[in-house]
């Protein structure tokens, strides 16, 4: 059976690890091309980010052995003439764009009032910005085709406040309001915009956040998360079925509003 992806062209910010790089793989799998927007090298801020560009040559070489296309970017989500570079070539190369998610994003621990300017302005720039930067780029396209989904990766900290984490929830509700006002301006036009809110995803970022605070990953998924089920981190392989079916037929009349996949934190 053919995969409603199939021939879809997704374009991914954030790909080289985590959620991102998780979504690629499973759309590459079920026969979509894949575009890949990632900085491929490590920031200042936080301090345990260490991509490099053997992950991206990784993601690569793994697309194109599922048997997709791939068309990998190095690039920053808050340069602009990286972003329209990297989504210029995505339509040269597929013939245009279906699907958009915004994935890109860091998350650091410290009190509001403590936090330097320039840590402020990174979390800010790369979550929000960068987000609203891609869309610039990407949404001129998909209104020439009349058609296309923008998925925005927020987070539960998009829904409410967390401790010692207030730029990261500042910059994930600022994803919320820019979704809904998208998805005003883009309905007349077939395009849908739409928001993901997990809990505390089992990646790379979190076992980063532990090490910056001196604790577990399992020490810092229990602090920061409360979910009622009994998980205390909830997989990529979640965040994969949640893309899809926000990205696929059966989310085809939902846009402006947000998927929570929180394990039921939001209910506590």
């Amino acid at each position: 059976m053919v995969s409603e992806f199939s021939g879809k062209t997704v374009y991914i910010t954030g790909a080289a690890k985590g959620q991102g790089r998780a979504v690629a793989l499973a759309l590459a799998a079920e026969g979509a091309n894949i575009a890949c927007l990632d900085l491929g090298r490590p920031i200042p801020y936080p301090a345990y980010n260490r991509s490099d560009p053997m992950d991206l040559d990784t993601l690569k070489r793994e697309i194109e052995d599922l048997g997709a296309h791939a068309y990998i970017h190095a690039g920053d989500v808050r340069n602009a003439s990286d972003v329209k570079s990297s989504v210029d070539n995505t339509v040269e190369a597929f013939g245009g764009i279906d699907i958009v998610f915004s994935n890109a994003g860091i998350a650091a621990y410290g009190n509001s009032w403590e936090l330097s300017e320039d840590a402020w302005d990174s979390v800010l720039d790369i979550n929000l910005k960068g987000g609203w930067i891609v869309s610039k780029y990407v949404i001129p396209h998909l209104i020439a085709q009349q058609s296309g989904v923008i998925i925005y990766n927020s987070s539960i900290a998009g829904l409410r406040g967390l401790r010692r984490l207030s730029h990261y929830s500042a910059s994930k509700y600022a994803l919320v309001g820019l979704a809904k006002s998208q998805a005003i301006e883009l309905a007349p036009y077939g395009i849908r915009v739409v928001t993901l809110h997990p809990t505390g995803v089992n990646t790379a970022m979190n076992d980063g956040l532990a090490e910056l605070e001196g604790k577990t990953t399992e020490e810092i998924a229990q602090a920061s998360a409360g979910n009622l089920l009994p998980v205390s981190l909830v997989d990529t392989e979640d965040v994969v079925e949640a893309v899809k079916y926000l990205a696929g037929r059966s989310g085809r009349y939902i846009t402006g509003s947000g998927l929570v996949l929180d394990a039921g934190l939001l209910t506590a």
